[in-house]
Protein backbone atom coordinates (compact mmCIF):
# COMPACT_ATOMS: atom_id res chain seq x y z
CA UNK A 1 0.00 0.00 0.00
CA UNK A 2 1.65 3.56 -1.27
CA UNK A 3 -0.42 5.74 0.87
CA UNK A 4 -1.15 4.46 4.45
CA UNK A 5 -4.07 2.52 4.89
CA UNK A 6 -12.34 1.57 11.70
CA UNK A 7 -15.53 1.51 13.14
CA UNK A 8 -17.81 3.82 13.90
CA UNK A 9 -16.62 3.49 17.87
CA UNK A 10 -12.72 4.18 16.68
CA UNK A 11 -13.88 7.57 15.22
CA UNK A 12 -15.45 8.50 18.37
CA UNK A 13 -11.61 8.77 19.83
CA UNK A 14 -12.53 5.92 21.90
CA UNK A 15 -13.79 7.68 24.83
CA UNK A 16 -15.83 4.85 25.71
CA UNK A 17 -12.69 2.49 25.61
CA UNK A 18 -11.98 -0.20 28.36
CA UNK A 19 -8.46 -0.19 29.92
CA UNK A 20 -7.46 -1.27 32.82
CA UNK A 21 -4.03 -0.05 34.49
CA UNK A 22 -1.39 -2.20 34.47
CA UNK A 23 -1.22 -1.27 37.95
CA UNK A 24 -4.31 -2.73 39.12
CA UNK A 25 -3.04 -6.65 38.13
CA UNK A 26 -4.93 -8.28 35.29
CA UNK A 27 -4.41 -6.13 32.01
CA UNK A 28 -7.26 -5.49 29.39
CA UNK A 29 -7.58 -3.47 27.14
CA UNK A 30 -10.30 -2.90 24.19
CA UNK A 31 -8.73 -2.43 20.46
CA UNK A 32 -10.53 -0.61 17.44
CA UNK A 33 -12.10 -3.78 16.09
CA UNK A 34 -13.78 -4.40 19.42
CA UNK A 35 -11.87 -7.03 20.72
CA UNK A 36 -10.36 -7.05 24.15
CA UNK A 37 -7.44 -8.24 24.80
CA UNK A 38 -6.60 -10.19 28.10
CA UNK A 39 -4.21 -11.10 30.35
CA UNK A 40 -2.89 -12.28 33.97
CA UNK A 41 -0.63 -9.50 34.31
CA UNK A 42 0.63 -6.43 32.43
CA UNK A 43 2.44 -7.51 29.55
CA UNK A 44 5.99 -7.53 29.40
CA UNK A 45 7.06 -9.13 26.46
CA UNK A 46 5.40 -7.20 24.23
CA UNK A 47 5.58 -7.53 20.11
CA UNK A 48 4.52 -4.84 17.77
CA UNK A 49 4.87 -3.67 14.18
CA UNK A 50 7.94 -1.03 14.60
CA UNK A 51 5.72 2.12 14.48
CA UNK A 52 4.10 1.35 16.87
CA UNK A 53 7.03 -0.17 18.86
CA UNK A 54 7.92 3.40 18.51
CA UNK A 55 5.43 5.35 19.51
CA UNK A 56 4.99 3.57 22.70
CA UNK A 57 9.21 3.95 23.24
CA UNK A 58 8.18 7.24 23.45
CA UNK A 59 6.25 6.88 26.24
CA UNK A 60 8.32 4.08 28.12
CA UNK A 61 6.98 1.34 27.23
CA UNK A 62 9.40 -0.84 25.23
CA UNK A 63 8.42 -3.83 22.95
CA UNK A 64 11.04 -7.14 22.89
CA UNK A 65 10.28 -7.92 19.60
CA UNK A 66 9.62 -5.85 16.19
CA UNK A 67 8.37 -6.18 12.85
CA UNK A 68 8.38 -4.19 9.75
CA UNK A 69 10.28 -1.62 8.34
CA UNK A 70 13.27 -1.32 11.10
CA UNK A 71 16.72 -2.06 10.14
CA UNK A 72 18.16 -0.44 6.30
CA UNK A 73 20.76 -2.20 4.20
CA UNK A 74 23.30 -0.03 5.88
CA UNK A 75 22.31 -1.25 9.39
CA UNK A 76 20.94 2.00 10.44
CA UNK A 77 17.29 2.43 11.80
CA UNK A 78 14.49 2.91 9.22
CA UNK A 79 12.31 6.03 9.44
CA UNK A 80 9.69 4.39 10.89
CA UNK A 81 11.91 3.31 13.59
CA UNK A 82 11.80 6.43 15.49
CA UNK A 83 14.08 6.93 18.44
CA UNK A 84 14.01 2.98 19.25
CA UNK A 85 17.30 1.67 19.75
CA UNK A 86 16.62 -1.42 17.30
CA UNK A 87 20.09 -3.10 18.96
CA UNK A 88 17.93 -4.14 21.92
CA UNK A 89 14.96 -5.62 19.80
CA UNK A 90 14.27 -8.46 17.80
CA UNK A 91 13.33 -7.87 14.13
CA UNK A 92 11.14 -10.81 13.86
CA UNK A 93 10.60 -9.46 9.84
CA UNK A 94 12.35 -6.32 8.08
CA UNK A 95 9.81 -6.50 5.57
CA UNK A 96 6.24 -7.05 3.79
CA UNK A 97 5.63 -10.49 4.27
CA UNK A 98 8.36 -11.56 6.88
CA UNK A 99 7.10 -12.63 10.23
CA UNK A 100 9.43 -15.73 11.75
CA UNK A 101 6.62 -17.69 13.44
CA UNK A 102 9.39 -19.52 15.70
CA UNK A 103 11.19 -16.64 16.54
CA UNK A 104 8.48 -14.88 17.67
CA UNK A 105 7.33 -18.08 20.14
CA UNK A 106 10.51 -17.75 21.48
CA UNK A 107 9.85 -14.44 22.52
CA UNK A 108 6.86 -15.71 24.84
CA UNK A 109 5.33 -12.98 23.97
CA UNK A 110 2.21 -11.29 26.33
CA UNK A 111 0.61 -9.80 23.61
CA UNK A 112 1.00 -8.23 19.96
CA UNK A 113 0.27 -4.86 18.72
CA UNK A 114 -0.10 -2.92 15.39
CA UNK A 115 -2.13 -0.98 13.22
CA UNK A 116 -4.96 -1.02 10.41
CA UNK A 117 -5.67 -0.07 7.54
CA UNK A 118 -9.07 -0.92 6.57
CA UNK A 119 -12.79 -1.71 7.91
CA UNK A 120 -12.39 -5.15 8.15
CA UNK A 121 -9.47 -5.14 11.00
CA UNK A 122 -6.60 -6.76 9.40
CA UNK A 123 -3.33 -6.34 11.35
CA UNK A 124 -0.67 -4.55 9.46
CA UNK A 125 2.32 -6.64 8.76
CA UNK A 126 0.89 -9.66 9.71
CA UNK A 127 1.04 -11.78 6.75
CA UNK A 128 -2.57 -13.17 6.28
CA UNK A 129 -1.21 -16.82 5.07
CA UNK A 130 0.77 -17.05 8.65
CA UNK A 131 -2.10 -14.78 10.49
CA UNK A 132 -3.38 -18.19 11.97
CA UNK A 133 -0.22 -19.61 13.03
CA UNK A 134 0.97 -16.33 14.48
CA UNK A 135 -2.38 -16.18 16.64
CA UNK A 136 -2.01 -19.76 17.95
CA UNK A 137 1.37 -19.12 19.76
CA UNK A 138 -1.55 -17.59 21.88
CA UNK A 139 -0.62 -14.03 22.74
CA UNK A 140 -3.48 -11.99 22.69
CA UNK A 141 -3.58 -9.02 19.72
CA UNK A 142 -4.14 -5.50 19.71
CA UNK A 143 -5.17 -3.17 16.90
CA UNK A 144 -5.12 0.43 16.69
CA UNK A 145 -7.47 1.71 13.50
CA UNK A 146 -5.36 4.23 11.38
CA UNK A 147 -8.23 4.04 8.50
CA UNK A 148 -10.43 7.14 7.80
CA UNK A 149 -10.06 9.13 10.84
CA UNK A 150 -8.20 12.12 11.92
CA UNK A 151 -4.66 11.89 13.53
CA UNK A 152 -5.79 12.73 17.00
CA UNK A 153 -7.86 10.07 17.12
CA UNK A 154 -5.56 7.27 17.17
CA UNK A 155 -2.80 9.76 19.25
CA UNK A 156 -5.36 9.13 21.35
CA UNK A 157 -6.04 5.97 21.46
CA UNK A 158 -2.12 5.07 21.71
CA UNK A 159 -1.86 6.93 24.76
CA UNK A 160 -4.69 5.08 25.74
CA UNK A 161 -2.86 1.63 24.89
CA UNK A 162 0.42 2.87 27.09
CA UNK A 163 -1.50 4.30 29.88
CA UNK A 164 -2.77 0.75 30.30
CA UNK A 165 0.44 -1.04 30.01
CA UNK A 166 1.89 1.34 32.51
CA UNK A 167 3.27 4.15 31.22
CA UNK A 168 2.44 7.44 33.35
CA UNK A 169 0.74 9.52 30.86
CA UNK A 170 0.80 13.12 32.73
CA UNK A 171 4.50 13.39 33.05
CA UNK A 172 5.73 16.96 32.13
CA UNK A 173 7.22 15.49 29.15
CA UNK A 174 4.33 13.96 27.57
CA UNK A 175 2.41 16.73 28.70
CA UNK A 176 4.89 19.26 27.02
CA UNK A 177 4.67 17.21 23.66
CA UNK A 178 0.83 16.98 23.36
CA UNK A 179 0.74 20.89 24.20
CA UNK A 180 3.37 21.41 21.38
CA UNK A 181 1.24 18.79 18.77
CA UNK A 182 -2.11 21.32 19.98
CA UNK A 183 0.47 24.50 19.06
CA UNK A 184 1.21 23.15 16.41
CA UNK A 185 -2.40 22.61 14.82
CA UNK A 186 -3.17 26.27 15.46
CA UNK A 187 -0.31 27.09 13.60
CA UNK A 188 -1.36 24.92 10.47
CA UNK A 189 -4.56 26.36 10.84
CA UNK A 190 -3.60 30.17 10.76
CA UNK A 191 -1.19 29.19 7.59
CA UNK A 192 -4.03 27.87 5.31
CA UNK A 193 -6.25 30.55 6.94
CA UNK A 194 -3.92 33.50 5.65
CA UNK A 195 -3.17 31.61 2.06
CA UNK A 196 -6.38 29.64 1.46
CA UNK A 197 -4.98 29.58 -2.65
CA UNK A 198 -1.54 27.16 -1.82
CA UNK A 199 -2.49 24.42 -3.29
CA UNK A 200 -0.86 20.81 -1.66
CA UNK A 201 0.03 17.83 -3.39
CA UNK A 202 0.88 14.74 -1.71
CA UNK A 203 2.99 12.28 -3.82
CA UNK A 204 5.24 9.05 -3.63
CA UNK A 205 6.89 7.99 -6.42
CA UNK A 206 8.49 4.61 -7.82
CA UNK A 207 10.28 3.86 -10.88
CA UNK A 208 7.06 3.39 -12.91
CA UNK A 209 4.43 5.25 -11.59
CA UNK A 210 3.88 8.34 -10.04
CA UNK A 211 1.00 8.22 -7.18
CA UNK A 212 -0.67 10.74 -6.24
CA UNK A 213 -2.69 10.75 -2.53
CA UNK A 214 -6.39 11.56 -2.30
CA UNK A 215 -6.99 13.44 1.60
CA UNK A 216 -9.88 10.85 2.68
CA UNK A 217 -8.67 7.84 4.82
CA UNK A 218 -5.25 9.00 5.46
CA UNK A 219 -5.07 9.76 9.21
CA UNK A 220 -2.71 12.81 8.59
CA UNK A 221 -4.35 13.95 5.25
CA UNK A 222 -7.89 13.89 6.85
CA UNK A 223 -6.66 16.02 9.93
CA UNK A 224 -4.67 18.85 8.05
CA UNK A 225 -7.95 19.26 5.21
CA UNK A 226 -10.06 20.14 8.75
CA UNK A 227 -7.05 22.58 9.53
CA UNK A 228 -7.63 24.14 6.59
CA UNK A 229 -5.46 22.50 3.92
CA UNK A 230 -6.24 22.98 0.38
CA UNK A 231 -5.01 20.06 -1.16
CA UNK A 232 -4.91 18.82 -4.56
CA UNK A 233 -8.16 16.16 -4.96
CA UNK A 234 -8.05 12.81 -7.74
CA UNK A 235 -11.33 12.49 -9.22
CA UNK A 236 -13.02 9.67 -7.19
CA UNK A 237 -13.35 7.55 -10.57
CA UNK A 238 -9.36 7.91 -10.47
CA UNK A 239 -9.22 6.86 -6.93
CA UNK A 240 -11.35 3.94 -7.31
CA UNK A 241 -8.76 1.27 -8.39
CA UNK A 242 -6.79 1.41 -5.51
CA UNK A 243 -9.92 1.61 -2.96
CA UNK A 244 -10.06 5.06 -2.43
CA UNK A 245 -6.45 5.93 -1.39
CA UNK A 246 -4.35 7.21 -4.67
CA UNK A 247 -4.24 7.76 -8.74
CA UNK A 248 -1.41 6.33 -10.76
CA UNK A 249 0.22 9.15 -13.49
CA UNK A 250 3.09 8.00 -15.82
CA UNK A 251 5.91 10.40 -15.06
CA UNK A 252 5.22 11.50 -18.60
CA UNK A 253 1.65 12.89 -16.89
CA UNK A 254 3.32 13.85 -13.23
CA UNK A 255 2.41 17.93 -14.39
CA UNK A 256 -1.52 16.48 -14.71
CA UNK A 257 -1.97 18.90 -11.04
CA UNK A 258 -0.95 22.11 -10.77
CA UNK A 259 0.85 22.38 -7.33
CA UNK A 260 2.24 24.99 -5.02
CA UNK A 261 3.55 22.84 -2.32
CA UNK A 262 4.61 18.88 -2.76
CA UNK A 263 4.73 16.64 -0.11
CA UNK A 264 6.41 13.53 -0.64
CA UNK A 265 6.72 9.83 1.00
CA UNK A 266 9.75 9.56 3.22
CA UNK A 267 9.31 5.54 3.64
CA UNK A 268 12.55 3.25 2.53
CA UNK A 269 9.55 2.20 0.18
CA UNK A 270 9.70 5.15 -2.11
CA UNK A 271 11.70 6.89 -3.93
CA UNK A 272 12.93 10.26 -2.47
CA UNK A 273 12.69 13.58 -4.25
CA UNK A 274 16.75 13.85 -4.34
CA UNK A 275 16.89 10.65 -6.46
CA UNK A 276 14.04 11.06 -8.76
CA UNK A 277 15.70 11.63 -12.43
CA UNK A 278 12.64 12.38 -14.60
CA UNK A 279 12.67 15.62 -16.16
CA UNK A 280 8.74 16.25 -16.03
CA UNK A 281 9.75 15.87 -12.31
CA UNK A 282 12.28 18.61 -12.44
CA UNK A 283 10.25 20.87 -14.37
CA UNK A 284 7.09 21.16 -12.00
CA UNK A 285 7.06 24.36 -10.64
CA UNK A 286 7.16 23.51 -7.00
CA UNK A 287 9.78 21.66 -7.26
CA UNK A 288 12.09 24.82 -9.46
CA UNK A 289 10.89 26.66 -6.43
CA UNK A 290 12.32 24.48 -3.16
CA UNK A 291 8.45 23.24 -2.05
CA UNK A 292 9.03 19.86 -1.71
CA UNK A 293 8.55 18.19 1.76
CA UNK A 294 8.97 15.28 3.43
CA UNK A 295 5.57 13.20 4.45
CA UNK A 296 5.77 10.19 6.25
CA UNK A 297 2.06 8.46 5.70
CA UNK A 298 2.40 6.29 8.55
CA UNK A 299 2.90 8.77 11.43
CA UNK A 300 4.51 7.43 14.62
CA UNK A 301 1.47 8.09 17.08
CA UNK A 302 2.91 9.81 19.69
CA UNK A 303 2.69 13.68 20.28
CA UNK A 304 6.31 14.07 20.22
CA UNK A 305 6.35 12.32 16.50
CA UNK A 306 3.53 14.21 15.06
CA UNK A 307 4.09 17.76 16.14
CA UNK A 308 6.85 18.29 13.32
CA UNK A 309 4.29 17.16 11.18
CA UNK A 310 2.09 20.02 11.63
CA UNK A 311 5.23 22.26 12.00
CA UNK A 312 6.90 21.44 9.00
CA UNK A 313 3.43 21.76 6.83
CA UNK A 314 3.01 25.03 8.58
CA UNK A 315 6.54 26.25 7.61
CA UNK A 316 6.20 25.60 4.28
CA UNK A 317 2.72 26.58 3.65
CA UNK A 318 3.70 30.30 5.42
CA UNK A 319 6.83 30.72 3.27
CA UNK A 320 5.03 29.04 0.07
CA UNK A 321 5.22 31.36 -3.37
CA UNK A 322 1.65 30.74 -5.65
CA UNK A 323 3.37 28.82 -8.56
CA UNK A 324 1.03 26.91 -9.84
Amino acid sequence: MLAACGDDDAKSGGSDKETTSAKSGPWTFKDDRGQTAKTDKAPANIVSFIGVAAALHDYGIESKGVFGPTRLKDGKADVQAGDLDISKVTIIGNEWGQFNIEKYAALSPDVLITTMFDSAGTLWYVPEESKKKILAVGAPSVGISVYDVQLPTPLQRMLELAKSLGAETTSSTITAAKKRFEDAAARLRAATKAKPNIKVLVGSASQDIFYVSGSNLSVDLEYFKALGVNFVEPAASALKASGGWYENLSWENVDKYGADVIMMDNRTSAIQPADITEGTWKKLPAVKAGQVIARNPEPILSYDKCAPLLEDLAKAIESAKKVS
